[in-house]
């Protein structure tokens, strides 16, 4: 078996306290590259994706590896999220550490109403 990247063991430890808790809610998954950030919320059961938005949509405004391209995607994602029905979601951060361009989504995807 392959040792396994630092950032692989965080995601599969997140995933599993995920699923623990989860309770039949939808996930909402983020992935931050180098230029851009992109987040869903997926159900799992189903199998699909409900809600997507990422900084490389038509409204954003300037670069898409910052914090404030980050909260606008976060703000996108909860309008879109509410018009799918969807209010309460469990946050999958994947291996990435809850701070900056991260935190920044989270935080604004509260503050647009989502519950997690």
């Amino acid at each position: 078996m392959a040792k396994l990247s630092l950032f692989e063991r965080r995601r599969r430890r997140v995933r599993t306290a995920l699923k623990a808790r989860a309770g039949g809610r939808p996930r909402l998954s983020v992935h931050r590259s180098g230029r851009h950030i992109y987040a869903q919320i997926i159900d799992d059961n189903a199998g699909r994706t409900l809600v997507a938005a990422s900084s490389l949509t038509k409204g954003s405004k300037g670069p898409g590896a910052t914090v404030a391209a980050a909260a606008e995607v976060g703000k996108a994602l909860a309008e879109a999220a509410k018009a799918a029905g969807v209010t309460a979601v469990v946050f999958d951060r994947g291996g990435f550490l809850f701070h900056g361009r991260v935190k920044a989504l989270a935080d604004a995807a509260r503050e647009g109403g989502l519950e997690f």
